[in-house]
């Protein structure tokens, strides 16, 4: 009997940003080598309410009290695109305006390298991910604060790449 897993919900145990007010948001770019060639693919996911047709995102969502925040990244990991991995130096931390709520929040994002792709997932049903490459992901997605993490993810590779 497989375990069944459930995606948190609700905002009681959200983290807060003291500069802002508004929530403190955690993702990650899920990424992963293929082949003999380095190439990088990364895993981009739709939204839950406005399907592919509003382009892609990667996962992410609230930070929550009882978590340190690499967790928050790999429980979101999980969650929302059925990841599970190592993640890797924080790609920085960005403000940005919420599409719902009135609020600033302060998103952070990490590398997150897959080491495990489930089969389910607990937002299986309401999302659809793919294994893209870089330029598509950046061509894509519409949130610039995650365009911009995904730059500097790829200037990450690009660096490690001239030093070997």
């Amino acid at each position: 009997m497989a375990a069944v897993m459930v995606a948190r919900q609700g905002r009681d145990l959200q983290r807060y940003s003291p500069s802002t007010g508004g929530r403190i948001v955690v993702g990650c770019i899920p990424y992963r080598v293929r082949g003999d060639g380095g190439e990088v693919e990364v895993l981009v996911i739709c939204s839950r309410k406005k399907g592919a047709s509003a382009g892609v995102m990667f996962p992410k969502g609230g930070w929550e009290l009882d978590e340190s925040i690499e967790e928050a990244a790999r429980r979101e990991a999980l969650e929302e695109a059925g990841v599970r991995g190592e993640t890797g130096a924080s790609l920085g931390s960005w403000y940005y305006r919420s599409r719902r709520y009135d609020a600033t929040y302060e998103g952070l994002m990490f590398p997150l390298r897959v080491t495990d792709e489930l089969e389910h997932w607990p937002e299986m049903s309401g999302r659809g991910r793919t294994w893209v490459s870089v330029r598509e992901a950046m061509d894509r997605c519409p949130h610039w604060w995650m365009r911009e993490a995904l730059q500097r993810f790829a200037d990450r590779l690009a660096a490690a790449a001239a030093s070997l």
